[in-house]
């Protein structure tokens, strides 16, 4: 399993919630992005998001990263501040 970690700040709750409102609309991703889970953090105070995006893959976390890194910036939540693409190594829930 794959994670892309990606953070934004200057994030307002107007285009927070428009960008959760066009992935809801749409029934997931746009095309070309294969992610199997997606959660989105907000930080109301701080004015910043996190999106964590799941992948079988790092080829399909790749993939769908190319296509995410061409959205014009108004479909985001604010400004992208930072991209990891992580393995996942660890993965426990508590007992």
């Amino acid at each position: 399993m794959h994670v892309r970690v990606v953070r934004f700040t200057d994030v307002s709750d107007e285009q927070f919630n428009a960008a959760v409102a066009r992935i809801e609309d749409a029934g997931g991703p746009p095309p070309g992005v294969s992610t199997q889970r997606l959660i989105a953090l907000r930080d109301a105070e701080q004015g910043t998001a996190v999106v964590l995006q799941f992948y079988e893959s790092a080829e399909d976390m790749q993939a769908s990263a190319r296509v995410l890194d061409a959205m014009d910036a108004s479909e985001t939540p604010g400004r992208r501040a930072s991209v990891d693409a992580c393995e996942v190594k660890l993965d426990r829930k508590a007992s």
